[in-house]
C-alpha cells in the first residue's frame, strides 16, 4: 500500500478539512447532482438552500471543474447547496431561482476568466465556449463575477456574497486590463462583495460556512487566509511597512574564493610572505611580551546599554506586518509604481513567509483599504484525497442532455469532453512563467494525492463512466512531471522568495525524483481494463531530463504518436522574460526523445509550441524562430499570441516597459514591448513563415530589417522571391479556427484555390498553392502570370 506521505514539509499550521462537526443539514444525504431547480430541491426534501452557488460554467459534477468542487466540499461538511449555471444576467429574476440562501451567495465566473473565454489575444469576440452546451459562445456577460455580484445583491441585499474563482484570483488588486487598456481598481471594490476567496478556496470555504452558520457576522471574518476583503483603517496591534523598503538590497560582501589558501590570498593582495608564517611569528612575540609583563591583560568592551537600545532593530513579526501598496490612483497615473506593485505581490507569495497586504482605493471621506492575508496553507495529502473522492457523478447535469439523454451529440460540452477520462493527480506548479497565471492561483507548493487515490479514480472511470474504451486521456495537472516534487529542506521551503525553482537553472535544494511518478504510470497502465494511459498536461523537458528512466517510461508507453512540449522561444531575450529555459534542454530532451521512441520501434514526434509577440521580443528574435522551425522541419498551424492576463508578471511588463524580475527604479531596465496590430501581426507571421498569406508581409519586414538574404528560392532561404494566388484566408486543422477571406470591392469574381492535380502531379506542401508545374503540361489558365520559382 501507498501511504499517504506529503513531499511538502511545510508547517501547514490549519484546521483539517474532516475536523469540523458536520452542520444539521448532513441528515438529508448526498444529492446525485447539486439541485439547480426548485423541483430538484423538492425531490431532496428541501425547504430552502443553506448556500447557492453561481457559476458562468454548464455545471459538470467533476473534480476539475471548481463549483462542482467547492460545491461538493460544503455538502460533505452537512450543508445543502444548490447551483444557478449560466443565468441570464439581464435582471435579478434567475438569481431568485433557489430561493433566499441561508448562509449566502458564492460566486464564481467559471473555470476560465471570463474575458479570457470571450475575447481573443486580437481583442476579437469569440465564436465559442467550451464551457457552454454545444460551444456555443455568449452564455456569460463580460467581467462575469461583477455583473454575477451585482445581480445577487439586487435579488437579496441582506445576503453576504463570497467571490471567488481564476477571475477573482487575478484580480485582488489594482490590475491592468488589456480589453480595456487601463488598470483597473481591485474586483473586491468593483463586485461590492463582502469576502474575496483567492486560489484554491477548499479550506477558506469551509471556516466561513461554519463560522456564518454559527451567525459570526461576515464583516467580522477577516483572519481567514486566502481572503481579501475591504477596510476603513489598519487595526491596532498591526506594523504597517511601506512597499518601497520591501525591495530595498541589503549589503553586498564580497565572496572570497573557498580554494584559495591563505598565502595564495596574500599573494593576490600582493604580499610577498606568507601569512601563515607571520601570524606564527607575531603570536610567538606577543606570547613573550607577555610571560615579560604580567600587567599586561586583554581588553574586554562592554557593550553601552544606552547605544544597544538605539541601534538594534526591531524586526516586526511577519504575522502582524502588512505591507502597504502604492494605491490604487497612484499605480493608475504611474506605470512604475505599478511595476513596483506586482513584484512586491510576487515576492509574497510564499505561505511560509508571506505577509499581509494592503492597498488604498479612493481619496479623502471615499478612501478604503482593499486588505489582502497571506496566502491559504496548501492542503495535505490527505486532504486532497478528501478532495478528489468525493461523490462526483463525472458528468454534465441531465438538464443539458439531448432527446435520447447523451452528452456526445449537439449538447456536448467540450470542456468536459477534454478531460471526461482524465485523472487530475496534483496542484500547483513552481515553473514560474511569467505569462502564466498558475502560479499566482494555485500557488508553488506542489500538493499531491496518494496513488491509492488516483488508482481508485481510475477504476472508478473504468468501471462508471460511459464511453469509455479503455484509454486514459491524460494522468497530470497543471504540469505533468512535478508530482511529489519539492524542497529539500523545510527551513528553506519557508524561507524561499524566488519566483521559480528551475529558473535560471533547476534549485539544487529541489527534488527531481520521478520516481513515484513512474510509479503510477505502471501500475494505472496494469489495471485490468486499461488499455492505454496517455499523458497530455504541459510536459517541464528541464526536469524530465534530470530522470532518464521516466523519460524512456513516459516515451515507450504513454505517448499516442505526438508528444507536445513548449520551449516558447528559441532567443534568450524573450527567455528570460518568460523564465523558461534555453533551446539546448529542449535539443537534449529531443535527443533522448528520439532514442527512446526508435528502441520499441515507434515513430513518434514532437510537437513544440512557441509564443509570438511576448516582451523581451524583437522583430529579429522572431526571425531567428522562424529560421530555426524552418531548419528543423516545423510548421505550426495554431499560433498562440502573447494574451496579458491579470496579474501575470508579463502583462506587469507589458503595461510598465518595465521588467519586475529585478528590483523596479526609474531607470531599471526597460523591456521591448510588441504593441499594435501590424507588429503583432508580423510575429504571428514569423511562425507562420510558410503560408502564403503572410509573405507580403515579411518581404516587406525582412528588407527594412537589412535581412533580404533570406528571400529566395533555394532551402535556405526563408519565403520565396514568387507570389501565388491566395484570397488572404486561414486555414487550420481545426475548422472554427480557419478564417474567411476578406472581401474585395475590387473584384466581383472569385478566385479559386482548390485545383485537383492531375495524375502523376502532386500539390506542394504550401497552403494554397495551386500544382507546381513540371513541364508535362501546359498551365492552366487561371495559374497564367504567376511567377513560378527558379
Amino acid at each position: 500500500m501507498n501511504a499517504p506521505v506529503d513531499v511538502s514539509f511545510f508547517a501547514r499550521a490549519a484546521k483539517p478539512l474532516t475536523s469540523y462537526r458536520k452542520y444539521w443539514a448532513a441528515r438529508f444525504g448526498t444529492a446525485k447532482f447539486l439541485p439547480t431547480s426548485r423541483k430538484e430541491m423538492e425531490a431532496l426534501g428541501w425547504d430552502s438552500c443553506d448556500i447557492v452557488m453561481v457559476t458562468g460554467d454548464a455545471y459538470v459534477d467533476h473534480p476539475s471543474f471548481g463549483m462542482a468542487v467547492i460545491g461538493r466540499m460544503l455538502e460533505a461538511q452537512g450543508f445543502r447547496v444548490g447551483i444557478i449555471a449560466q443565468p441570464d444576467w439581464q435582471s435579478a429574476e434567475p438569481f431568485k431561482a433557489l430561493g433566499k440562501p441561508n448562509l449566502f451567495f458564492g460566486v464564481t465566473s467559471g473555470n476560465m476568466d471570463s474575458m479570457i473565454n470571450r475575447y481573443t489575444a486580437d481583442r476579437k469576440i469569440r465564436s465559442d465556449d467550451a464551457y457552454t452546451p454545444g460551444d456555443i459562445g455568449g452564455k456569460r456577460p463580460d467581467r462575469a463575477a461583477i455583473v454575477f455580484s451585482q445581480r445577487c445583491k439586487e435579488a437579496w441585499n441582506d445576503v453576504p456574497i463570497i467571490l471567488g474563482g481564476i477571475e477573482g484570483s487575478l484580480r485582488r488588486i489594482a490590475h491592468y486590463d488589456y480589453w480595456s487598456d487601463k488598470v483597473r481598481r481591485s474586483i473586491v471594490t468593483d463586485s461590492k462583495c463582502d469576502l474575496l476567496l483567492y486560489g484554491n478556496a477548499e479550506r477558506a470555504i469551509v471556516e466561513i460556512a461554519h463560522r456564518l452558520a454559527a451567525r459570526e457576522p461576515v464583516h467580522d471574518i477577516t483572519d481567514v487566509r486566502g481572503t481579501a476583503f475591504v477596510r476603513r483603517e489598519t487595526p491596532e496591534g498591526w506594523f504597517e511597512i511601506d512597499s518601497t523598503s520591501v525591495d530595498e538590497p541589503g549589503r553586498v560582501e564580497a565572496h572570497v574564493n573557498p580554494y584559495l589558501m591563505v598565502s595564495d590570498q596574500a599573494k593576490a593582495n600582493g604580499a610577498t610572505c606568507a601569512r601563515e608564517d607571520e601570524a606564527d611569528a607575531v603570536a610567538k612575540t606577543a606570547n613573550k611580551a607577555a610571560e615579560a609583563n604580567p600587567a599586561i591583560r586583554p581588553l574586554t568592551f562592554m557593550p553601552n546599554p544606552a547605544l544597544f537600545a538605539r541601534v538594534k532593530i526591531q524586526v516586526p513579526p511577519r504575522d502582524r506586518s502588512v505591507i502597504r501598496l502604492p494605491s490604487y490612483e497612484q499605480v493608475r497615473a504611474d506605470p512604475i509604481l505599478y511595476a513596483h506593485a506586482n513584484r512586491v505581490l510576487h515576492l509574497e507569495t510564499n505561505p511560509g513567509n508571506a505577509r499581509a497586504l494592503v492597498q488604498a482605493h479612493g481619496e479623502g471621506a471615499t478612501a478604503r483599504d482593499v486588505w489582502i492575508n497571506p496566502p491559504p496553507i496548501p492542503l495535505t495529502t490527505a486532504e486532497m484525497d478528501h478532495v478528489f473522492d468525493l461523490p462526483y457523478a463525472r458528468s454534465p447535469h441531465p438538464n443539458y442532455a439531448d432527446a435520447a439523454g447523451s452528452h456526445d451529440g449537439a449538447t456536448k460540452i467540450p470542456a468536459w469532453e477534454m478531460i471526461r477520462f482524465s485523472v487530475n493527480i496534483m496542484r500547483g506548479c513552481f515553473g514560474g512563467c511569467t505569462f502564466c497565471s498558475i502560479t499566482e492561483h494555485e500557488g508553488r507548493i506542489i500538493q499531491s494525492r496518494s496513488e491509492e487515490s488516483i488508482i481508485k479514480e481510475v477504476e472508478a472511470i473504468r468501471d462508471s463512466v460511459t464511453g469509455f474504451t479503455g484509454t486514459i486521456s491524460d494522468l497530470g495537472g497543471p504540469t505533468a512531471n512535478m508530482y511529489r516534487l519539492g524542497c529539500k529542506s523545510p527551513e528553506i521551503e519557508k524561507a524561499c522568495r524566488k519566483p521559480s525553482c528551475v529558473y535560471p537553472g533547476i534549485c539544487p535544494n529541489l527534488g527531481t525524483n520521478h520516481d513515484p511518478l513512474i510509479k503510477i504510470y505502471r501500475r494505472a497502465r496494469s489495471l485490468r481494463g486499461i488499455k492505454k494511459i496517455l499523458i497530455s498536461s504541459g510536459l517541464r523537458y528541464d526536469l524530465a531530463v534530470q530522470s532518464p528512466e521516466y523519460v524512456k517510461e513516459l516515451v515507450q508507453h504513454h505517448v499516442g504518436g505526438y508528444l507536445k512540449i513548449a520551449p516558447e522561444h528559441t532567443e534568450q531575450g524573450p527567455l528570460t522574460k518568460m523564465m523558461k529555459p534555453g533551446i539546448g534542454s529542449y535539443d537534449k530532451f529531443k535527443q533522448m526523445f528520439e532514442k527512446f521512441s526508435a528502441e520499441v520501434g515507434k515513430k513518434q514526434y514532437l510537437i513544440p509550441y512557441f509564443i509570438a509577440a511576448h516582451p523581451g521580443t524583437s522583430d529579429e528574435d522572431m526571425m531567428n524562430l522562424a529560421i530555426w522551425l524552418k531548419k528543423n522541419g516545423f510548421r505550426a498551424d495554431q499560433v498562440q499570441t502573447f494574451y496579458p492576463s491579470p496579474m501575470a508578471t508579463a502583462t506587469a511588463m507589458y503595461h510598465s516597459n518595465r521588467n519586475p524580475l529585478r528590483k523596479i527604479t526609474r531607470d531599471s531596465e526597460t523591456v521591448d514591448i510588441v504593441r499594435g496590430d501590424k507588429r503583432r501581426r508580423l510575429h504571428k507571421a514569423f511562425l507562420r513563415y510558410h503560408d502564403a498569406n503572410n509573405w507580403p508581409l515579411l518581404r516587406e519586414a525582412l528588407k527594412s530589417m537589412g535581412r533580404a538574404d533570406l528571400i529566395g528560392n533555394g532551402k535556405h532561404h526563408l519565403i520565396p522571391t514568387w507570389q501565388p494566388l491566395t484570397d488572404g484566408s486561414y486555414t487550420s486543422a481545426r475548422k472554427k479556427n480557419s478564417s474567411a477571406a476578406p472581401t474585395s470591392t475590387q473584384s466581383t469574381a472569385p478566385v479559386k484555390l482548390a485545383v485537383k492535380p492531375a495524375p502523376g502531379r502532386m500539390l506542394t506542401q504550401h497552403t494554397g498553392l495551386p500544382p507546381r508545374d513540371n513541364g508535362s503540361a501546359p498551365a492552366p489558365r487561371s495559374a497564367r502570370g504567376i511567377r513560378r520559382p527558379r
